[in-house]
C-alpha cells in the first residue's frame, strides 16, 4: 500500500462495522474514505470517497487500478485490517 494512514475512525457498534479513513497519497493530496464491512456478503464496501477535496461518490476503482495497482476489496481489506489491529476488533465471520 503506498498511501499512508493519517486518521482513523471505527465505529463498531451497528449491524455492520463502519470505517472511516484519511490516507496521505503519494501525490501529496488526501484520500477520505468511509466504507464498511457487510456481514451478508463477506465485503468491504466504500460508501463516499473524497480526494483532494473532491466527491467522488462511492467510487474507488479509479485510485486503486491507477495508484495502488490492487482492487477495491484488497485495499480496503488491507486497510481494516490494520484499524481493526489497532482497536482491537475481531469480525465475526
Amino acid at each position: 500500500m503506498l498511501a499512508k494512514i493519517k486518521k482513523v475512525k471505527l465505529n463498531k457498534e451497528g449491524k455492520n462495522p463502519v470505517y472511516k479513513v484519511i490516507l496521505e497519497c503519494p501525490a501529496g493530496k488526501e484520500l477520505y474514505i468511509h466504507f464498511d464491512y457487510t456481514y451478508s456478503t463477506n465485503n468491504y464496501w466504500p460508501l463516499e470517497v473524497n480526494y483532494d477535496g473532491k466527491h467522488k461518490g462511492a467510487k474507488l476503482a479509479w485510485y486503486t487500478q491507477d495508484v495502488e495497482h490492487t482492487t477495491v476489496e484488497k485495499f480496503l481489506e488491507t486497510i481494516a485490517r490494520k484499524i481493526n489491529k489497532k482497536y482491537g476488533f475481531e469480525l465475526k465471520k
